[in-house]
């Protein structure tokens, strides 16, 4: 593989002719989170959506849990 002049990390056969140049900046302004979990744990979330749902039923559990003790 061929290396391109300006860029010794870019290789020729990358083509960013159809990019959008800012395309996701302002939702990566307005705070970007990720979290990698492992994959034992992700073959049970298929999705964000499942992941954050998890989530907030957790939530839910701890908000009780403080309110008893």
């Amino acid at each position: 593989m061929k290396k391109m002049q300006r860029d010794k990390d870019m290789l020729e056969e990358y083509d960013f002719s159809k990019g959008i140049r800012g395309k996701y900046a302002k939702r990566y302004a307005e705070g970007a989170n990720v979290v990698v979990i492992d994959p034992d744990v992700a073959k049970f979330f298929p999705n964000h959506d499942a992941v954050n749902q998890a989530l907030r039923s957790l939530t839910e559990i701890i908000k009780r849990q403080r309110k008893i003790a």
